[in-house]
């Protein structure tokens, strides 16, 4: 559950409950923080390059990172590429189902699969078995691109319900064998599918729920479609991971992610600036100033907002709920407010490296406050 708003009830989540699992040392599920994926898109076998691009993902805060494993020489590189991550990594298995044991094997926590693709239930069991040798969980991930073809008969296409039951089917597989350490998607490119998908979902089983609206698209419209159909699920309380699918660098794809849980308070890293889109009434380069503070401020993991604004209409009243803001509308100055309050004035030619200085400021009081004793 997110946290109990006493005084503003319109703004509480209530999670869904679902049972808690493990990916490496990171809970899913649970009263667990929703954790932030994405995915490499490297050669897997280049491990050098593979893990480079973990230590970006790792960077922007992602919690755990799937790599593509479609042949021997992924899995061979694996065991550098964990040793040498700080997050979970996961091991994306398709059909191949010698590549799920030596993923288990060479240190994977979780592996991503469809064990109705993986062949007779001997390959199965093998698999299954190799996950709780090692310790990996498994993730069930169905897609509506590639659905089983007894499924798009009976239902004539790809639709929610023969998601669900491919899902369900899987998990059935997985619950036979007495694996209970399994989450679940079900994605879509269409996103009405995917939110009618995991609602449906939602309401049949009780294992943690990946969301994620599959190939969205490029930076800007895979961000917009991204945001419509995770944020109706985690509004209503539905997702225990996530992971935003841009055809973009992959550190945009943990940005969006984190940036869409700081939306709905279910999550906090960074700094979340309140902006207003600037008119005539601005007394600063409003547009040109935040692009320059999100880029100088992207280090910080601290949560804590800022305002920008560019005017008196509304910039004391968001200064008042943020840590620090800024308000123009002098001749070439603007008011500087500290936790809500207006504290002094500072040369709009000035104001840039002065507010980074107050948040950076702000940050390290912060991180000393939460790790002093209670």
């Amino acid at each position: 559950m997110s946290e109990t708003h006493a005084l503003r009830p319109w703004r509480t989540i209530v999670r869904r409950k679902s049972r808690k699992i493990r990916v490496g040392n990171v809970e899913v599920g649970g009263d667990a923080p929703i954790s932030v994926q994405s995915m490499t898109n490297t050669l897997t076998a280049d491990a050098a390059a593979t893990i480079d691009q973990v230590r970006q993902l790792e960077e922007a805060g992602a919690d755990i990172v799937r790599v593509s494993c479609p042949d021997e020489a992924s899995t061979a590189a694996l065991p550098q590429i964990v040793k040498a991550s700080k997050v979970p990594i996961v091991a994306d298995i398709h059909f191949h189902y010698r590549r799920g044991i030596e993923a288990a094997k060479a240190g994977a926590a979780c592996l991503r699969i469809n064990p109705g693709n993986i062949g007779s239930p001997d390959r199965v069991r093998e698999v299954i078995q190799a996950a709780r040798d090692h310790g990996c969980s498994i993730r069930i991930g169905v897609n509506a691109g590639s659905l089983e073809s007894h499924l798009l008969e009976k239902y004539g296409e790809p639709c929610p319900d023969a998601m669900v039951e491919s899902a369900l089917d899987h998990a059935r597989i997985l619950q036979d064998h007495d694996f209970h350490e399994f989450k679940i998607s079900v994605k879509a490119s269409d996103l009405f599918m995917t939110v009618a998908a995991y609602q449906i979902l939602a309401e049949a089983i009780d294992c943690p729920l990946h969301i994620g609206v599959t190939e969205a698209g490029g930076q800007r419209i895979g961000t917009v479609k991204s945001a419509i159909g995770m944020g109706a699920l985690l509004w209503a309380g539905i997702g225990d991971t996530l992971r935003v699918s841009l055809a973009a660098d992959p550190v945009e794809e943990v940005k969006v992610g984190f940036d869409l849980l700081k939306s709905l308070g279910l999550r906090h890293r960074g700094v979340n600036i309140i902006a207003c889109p600037s008119c005539a009434r601005q007394g600063f380069d409003v547009i040109r100033t935040v692009e320059t503070l999100e880029a100088r401020l992207a280090h910080i993991a601290t949560p804590m907002s800022l305002s920008i604004i560019g005017c008196v209409v509304n910039g004391p009243g968001e200064a008042l709920m943020t840590d620090v803001g800024f308000t123009g509308g002098g001749k070439g100055s603007g008011m500087v407010y500290l936790a809500g309050k207006a504290d002094h004035k500072m040369d709009n030619d000035r104001m840039v490296d002065h507010i980074v200085e107050l948040v950076e400021r702000r940050a390290a009081e912060l991180e000393s406050a939460s790790l002093s004793p209670t």
